[in-house]
């Protein structure tokens, strides 16, 4: 396993892949994500997120899922003190809000925030998150009361690091700016939607947001940021016949970015996933990806991308591609 520094040097070491717990506890079963997450260990996986939220979609689920599974788990095994454990507020859904999600979301306002780490500790069963992240946009809430909020979790020692998902780069501009003019502690981790493919231009963006040109350019300048990839397989498109490309990056754009991916995955004996994870990881600006498994076998296969080595050839021809 491969380590590096969340939050530039002063955040915590972290493993190099970070295992996406979205599916635990719903559509993956307790077995299966137990088995998974010792797996994760056993190679040196230190980095696990989840959120308050996973997965209320599903059919009979509630959010809780996700966050109790990871609980049991870490009790089960004694893991807390050697588990980086990051979770997520913002994109639950509350009934007092309306029926309609997105429309209910419990947002970033004082309270819903104040309540939202208080259940995400009791579902885990500790009484400390490393990373806590405001996971969608809240316009509703002025700025300030946000990053205010966050802030004192962390001075009240129940987060360790803050981080943002799912804002556009000026939003996450702006509450650094805040933070350190109050001298707050400030967000130090951005995690989007990012993978080798570039997205279609024009479609609407909804609640996800893409790492952009602007957003790496803004973490290349700011090298106390971190930046995660979420969905960076695309849920399997890049290696399943069954999984077609998901609508954003089906463009002619697309073509020739896929076929110099499969001639550099056929160069260096990987396969198209493994050659992805690698471009992300050893990029100018390194991404952590979080990569979402559902089998032991999945996970492995990710974790094999470690050992791939990307020349500087095949970089710049998966690059200018």
């Amino acid at each position: 396993m491969h380590y590096r520094s969340l939050g530039g040097d002063q955040g915590p070491r972290v493993s190099a892949v970070c295992l996406g717990a979205l599916p635990f506890g719903t559509t993956v079963d307790e077995r299966t994500a137990f088995a998974i997450l010792d797996r994760f260990a056993e190679a040196g996986g230190t980095f696990v997120d989840t959120a308050n939220n996973y997965a209320f979609w599903v059919p009979g689920a509630t959010g809780d899922e996700s966050e109790l599974l990871l609980g049991r788990w870490l009790r089960s095994r004694g893991a807390a003190g050697r588990t980086v454990l990051a979770t997520k507020v913002g994109a639950r859904p509350d009934p007092a809000r309306g029926p309609q999600w997105p429309a209910n979301t419990e947002g970033l306002g004082r309270s819903a925030i104040r309540a939202a780490i208080e259940g995400s500790l009791r579902r885990l069963g500790t009484d400390r998150v490393d990373l806590y992240y405001a996971h969608v946009e809240d316009r509703g809430v002025p700025l300030e009361e946000t990053v205010e909020t966050l802030a004192g979790l962390v001075q009240d020692g129940r987060v360790g690091t803050l981080g943002v998902s799912n804002h556009p780069t000026w939003r996450l501009a702006e509450a650094r700016h805040l933070a350190a003019g109050r001298g707050l502690p400030g967000f130090r981790a951005v995690q989007q939607r990012h993978t080798y493919l570039r997205p279609r231009q024009g479609l609407p963006y909804g609640l996800q947001r893409e790492a952009d040109e602007e957003l790496l350019d803004y973490a290349a300048a700011h090298p106390g940021l971190t930046l995660l990839g979420y969905s960076t397989l695309m849920h399997g498109a890049y290696t399943r016949e069954d999984k077609p490309l998901p609508e954003r990056y089906d463009h002619p754009g697309s073509v020739a970015r896929l076929r110099v991916l499969a001639e550099v995955a056929a160069e260096c004996g990987a396969t198209e996933n493994q050659v992805v994870l690698s471009w992300l990881m050893g990029g100018l600006v390194p991404v952590v990806p979080v990569i979402g498994v559902s089998s032991v076998g999945q996970l492995d296969e990710c974790l094999a991308a470690l050992d791939v080595d990307l020349d500087p050839y095949q970089r710049a021809r998966l690059d200018t591609a």
